[in-house]
């Protein structure tokens, strides 16, 4: 592969220890390949406030608010080999973690 080939993993999840888990099994596959990685990186969390009455038809000034919170990890792998791309093809991460790599 070339030598300035990168593989950069984004992880978002509600839940920090899943996806604290899943950057776990990134790392021990890409160091059992002995490929070089940075990371993981912690993005901002985004926040989203939801703002709902709590009666549909009167007390218009008695309202909930609820958050979702994201966080964010970002891995980066350099000089991956083929077992690197193998070994993380294989990977089965927690339920509740989306992934997406670019190369």
């Amino acid at each position: 592969m070339p030598a300035n080939y990168q593989i950069r993993i984004k992880l978002k999840s509600y839940f920090v220890p899943r996806i604290e888990d899943a950057c776990k099994l990134i790392l021990e596959a890409a160091r059992a390949t002995n490929a070089k990685t940075m990371g993981p990186v912690p993005l901002p969390t985004k926040k989203r406030i939801y703002c709902v009455l709590k009666s549909p038809h009167k007390h218009k000034d008695a309202r909930e608010h609820f958050e979702i919170r994201t966080h964010q990890r970002l891995i980066d792998i350099i000089q991956p080999t083929a077992e690197t791309v193998d070994s993380l093809m294989q990977i089965e991460f927690p339920a509740g973690v989306d992934v997406k790599v670019k190369v």
